[in-house]
């Protein structure tokens, strides 16, 4: 690693990087390398939601022990730590719409809306005011400049890539950001860890999201939302009643397990949620057959890209051929297992051109007749 990692356009001594700290390995390093580039270094903290005060545990980019280890290695490091207290707006902005997500019948994708929303815009707002030149962060994704400007890019190290969580990072966002971890496996950056003396190095990264440390995701909807707790039916696509379900948030589009439906001719799936009648709509695996998907809320990056290009609907899956026609992404062959709510995001080869919230999708023609 070395000081032209953060891409600034002028020498890093005299200049000014926020980088957001999240008390884990990532961020730390990246604080540790933006303080020995010259550069005058500040550490930001959001606390965002306790949860480690709340059960007992640490681990997430949240937990109060999480800001303590923040603090120490800025301690270590002689720079500027700050913690800021947004917990109002995460709630509104991240968990409330998680738990009116799933009461709709959608499948949210919570690390999204967070650095949509408290993570980039309120940090952006915050080092802006300390007059920073760039906002570096610990994510595993790729800023590049491109013949128009600064591109998003897939990480090097594949298992780590996180674009698909920040296909909606604007290009005003982008030209601001720096990503110094996005050509770096995640071993290397735990060996520089543990080279620069930082106390951090061996901590586990968090595997939940932050406000569900158990990955309990109904205790939590229902915590918030009693109403969630109605049962309903399970029924086929002829609306026959195959059996009773004990709320929507229990399912999600895809899903097979929990279904216990005595008697089916083959393993049925979750085809989709109806939350007006609260009945959950199962058939088998063929019927999950997507040709089409539309979108909402677009953040393109592509430029005037009118290239070929793949299609990722979910985080772990992998891109496939598709092209978009005004708001819809085809895929070239039927995608299974597509939820509204889930984000589509496109790239050029390892170039992400945005993306957009799927509002709906379209069934195989083949399937529909």
């Amino acid at each position: 690693m070395n000081p032209g990692d953060f891409q600034l356009a002028e020498p890093l001594s005299g200049r000014r990087i926020v980088v957001a700290m999240s008390g884990g390995v990532d961020s730390s390093v990246v604080a540790a390398l933006a303080a020995r580039s010259g550069a005058e270094t500040i550490g930001i903290t959001l606390q965002l939601y306790d949860h480690g005060e709340a059960v007992g545990r640490a681990g997430s980019c949240c937990a109060g022990r999480d800001i303590r280890d923040a603090r120490a290695v800025c301690d270590k490091l002689g720079i500027a730590h700050y913690v800021f207290d947004h917990a109002s707006s995460f709630q509104t902005q991240v968990i409330d719409d998680f738990a009116d997500e799933y009461m709709a019948g959608r499948t949210p994708i919570p690390c999204v809306k967070c650095n949509m929303g408290p993570k980039f815009t309120d940090l952006f707002a915050l080092a802006r005011d300390l007059g920073a030149d760039c906002l570096a962060t610990g994510h595993y994704v790729r800023r590049v400049e491109g013949a128009q400007g600064a591109e998003l890019h897939r990480a090097a190290d594949p298992a780590r890539d996180q674009s698909y969580f920040l296909f909606a990072t604007t290009q005003s966002q982008l030209d601001f950001l720096r990503f110094p971890l996005g050509g770096l496996p995640k071993p290397e950056v735990r060996a520089l860890a543990a080279e620069l003396g930082l106390g951090v190095a061996g901590k586990p990264d968090s595997q939940d999201i932050c406000f569900v440390p158990d990955g309990d995701y109904a205790t939590l909807v229902k915590k918030l939302r009693p109403e969630a707790e109605a049962g309903g039916e399970i029924v086929d696509e002829s609306g026959a009643r195959l059996g009773e379900h004990r709320g929507l948030i229990h399912f999600t589009v895809g899903q097979r397990r929990g279904l216990e439906i005595g008697g089916a001719p083959e393993p049925y799936y979750v085809l989709r949620l109806e939350p007006e009648t609260k009945r959950v709509v199962v058939g088998p695996r063929r019927a999950l057959a997507v040709a089409a998907a539309r979108l909402e809320n677009i953040n393109w990056l592509g430029g005037d890209h009118a290239g070929p290009m793949t299609a990722k609907v979910r985080s772990l899956a992998k891109p496939v051929p598709a092209r978009m026609e005004g708001d819809r992404v085809v895929f070239e062959t039927p995608e299974y297992g597509v939820a509204p709510g889930q984000a589509a995001v496109l790239y050029a080869g390892d170039r992400v051109l945005g993306g957009g919230w799927i509002a709906k999708t379209e069934r195989a023609e083949a399937l529909a007749a």
